[in-house]
């Protein structure tokens, strides 16, 4: 949630998305999204791609990867 983000009543935002500072939502939000502007429009998805990139320095266990899939229900 970014900087002076307005959401307006009844509106849901889904899991692992990212809103930009001074979005106005009026909208539900799907998951694993991008959204900005006003009124706030989905600019990309989130996907696998990215989230090898933004862990790519953090050494992992198989075991741990296994893990953030299942608490996040990934699998």
């Amino acid at each position: 949630m970014g900087a002076n983000t307005t959401i307006c009543p009844g509106v849901t935002i889904g899991k692992n998305s990212v809103v930009g500072a001074g979005s106005i939502v009026t909208k539900d939000i799907p998951e694993n999204s991008v959204v900005v502007g006003n009124p706030c429009k989905v600019i990309r998805k989130i996907n696998e791609k990215d989230r090898a990139f933004y862990y790519k320095d953090q050494p992992f266990l198989e075991e741990d990867i296994e893990e953030v899939y299942r608490l996040n229900n990934l699998e």
